[in-house]
C-alpha cells in the first residue's frame, strides 16, 4: 500500500536538518517547520508552497508541500507567535490562486532574420499569545487532540533543551542541534504545534510518503503578517519558496534574511468566486506572490516579516514567443528590402532610358 497525495494522512511536511552522525536521526528543514524521519530513512522536499491570510490582527498560514523519499513516519513541529488553531486545508485553494495568478502568454514580431532564420525559420525566445509565566514547567502541553489522522499536540515551552526531550518523549524524537535552533523561538516566548503522522498500516515497508502533500492550515493572532523561515537555516540543500500573500494590499518582504532577491510575479486585487479562496480571503483582497530561493541556507537569519508597499502597484508576469514578422506568408524583411530594390532601380531605368534616346540619330 502506498499513501498518495491526495490522502490527508501525508502531514504538512517541512525540511529541517540534515544528519550530521551516524547515529543522529534524519531531519530537514524549511519554511514553517521541522520535519523528521525515523533513523535511516529519508524524505526530501522538492518544493514549499504557502498561502498566507492576514487582515491586521489574525494569521492563517496554509503549507502545501512537495516531497520524494522512503520514510513510513513522520513528525513535524511549526513555532507559531501564539496560540493556533490547526484544521486541514483545501487542496484546491491553491489551484484557484494558480489560476488567479497565472502569467500572461504574448507574441512580438522582429522584423530583421535572426541567426536561427536562415535560411528561412522561427525561433521562440522565452523571458520568461499566552506566554508561561515565572516558574513554568520547561514544557507546558496546552492541548493534545486528533486531527483526522494527525496526533496534534499544542506547546508552550521555556527551555529549548526540555522542549526535545518532551518531543522525544512522545514520539517526535529530534536530533539534539535542534534545541539550538528552537532557542530564538523559546526566547520569543511563542508556541509551538507538533503533530505526528499516524498511518493505518504503520510498520509496514511498503508504506511511504510521496507526492504533493494535502495541505495543512494554522490560524493564530498576530499584529504583524510573519512566515516562519529560521530553522530553514539548518537545511542542507538549496530551498525555493514560493509565497502566496493575501492581505487588504500589496506586501513586501522587509529583507532578504539571507537568500537571494524575492521576485514578485503577481500583485492584484481579486474578486474571487465562491470556492476555497474566497473562503480564505473573503470577497475582496490583494494577492501578492513572492518567489524566493535560498542558495545557502546556513545564511538565513531570521523570520520574514512582510510589510505593506507604498503604492498597490498591480503587476503579472508576461511571457512572451518571438516571431519573425511576416507578411503574406512572406518575411516582412525580404518583402521590404525587394521593394526598396525596386524603387531605387526606377531612376537608373530611367537614366539608362535617357542617355539612350540621346544616343539615338537625330534625322532631320
Amino acid at each position: 500500500m502506498r499513501i498518495t497525495a491526495r490522502t490527508p494522512v501525508l502531514l504538512v511536511l517541512l525540511l529541517l536538518l540534515t544528519q550530521l552522525a551516524a547515529l543522529a536521526r534524519p531531519a530537514h528543514a524549511c519554511g514553517c517547520g521541522a520535519l523528521v524521519t525515523g533513523a535511516g530513512q529519508q524524505l526530501t522536499v522538492a518544493r514549499e508552497t504557502s498561502a498566507v491570510h492576514w487582515d491586521g490582527e489574525t494569521e492563517r498560514i496554509v503549507m502545501s508541500l512537495t516531497v520524494t523519499g522512503d520514510a513510513a513516519e513522520a513528525a513535524w513541529i511549526m513555532p507559531v507567535p501564539s496560540r493556533a488553531e490547526v484544521t486541514l486545508g483545501d487542496p484546491a485553494l491553491f489551484d484557484d490562486l494558480r489560476d488567479a495568478a497565472a502569467p500572461e502568454y504574448r507574441v512580438r514580431h522582429y522584423f530583421w532574420p535572426r541567426e536561427d532564420d536562415w535560411p528561412r525559420g522561427e525561433r521562440d525566445n522565452s523571458y520568461a499569545g499566552a506566554a508561561p509565566g515565572d516558574g513554568a514547567a520547561p514544557v507546558d502541553v496546552v492541548s493534545r487532540d486528533r486531527l483526522g489522522p494527525f496526533d496534534v499536540a499544542r506547546l508552550t515551552a521555556t527551555d529549548p533543551a526540555a522542549l526535545g526531550d518532551w518531543l522525544a518523549g512522545n514520539g517526535f524524537a529530534l536530533p539534539d542541534t535542534l534545541a539550538g535552533a528552537l532557542t530564538p523561538y523559546v526566547e520569543q516566548e511563542w508556541e509551538y504545534v507538533a503533530l505526528r503522522l499516524a498511518p493505518d498500516a504503520a510498520g509496514d515497508p511498503d508504506v511511504v510518503l510521496g507526492g504533493t502533500l494535502d495541505p495543512i492550515s494554522l490560524t493564530f493572532a498576530s499584529g504583524e503578517l510573519v512566515y516562519p523561515m529560521r530553522l530553514s537555516r539548518l537545511a542542507a540543500t538549496e530551498q525555493l519558496l514560493t509565497l502566496y500573500v493575501l492581505s487588504g494590499h500589496r506586501m513586501e518582504p522587509q529583507s532578504t534574511i539571507g537568500g537571494d532577491r524575492p521576485d514578485i510575479t503577481f500583485a492584484g486585487r481579486l474578486a474571487p468566486a465562491p470556492g476555497p479562496l474566497r473562503d480564505l480571503a473573503g470577497e475582496d483582497t490583494f494577492l501578492t506572490v513572492i518567489e524566493q530561493e535560498f542558495p545557502r541556507p546556513a545564511l538565513i537569519d531570521g523570520d520574514h516579516l512582510l510589510r505593506r508597499t507604498a503604492e498597490d502597484t498591480a503587476f503579472r508576469t508576461v511571457h512572451y514567443t518571438d516571431r519573425m514578422l511576416h507578411w503574406f506568408g512572406v518575411p516582412a524583411w525580404q518583402l521590404t528590402t525587394g521593394a526598396v530594390a525596386l524603387l531605387a532601380l526606377v531612376p537608373v531605368v530611367w537614366a539608362v532610358r535617357g542617355w539612350r534616346r540621346r544616343k539615338e540619330p537625330q534625322w532631320s
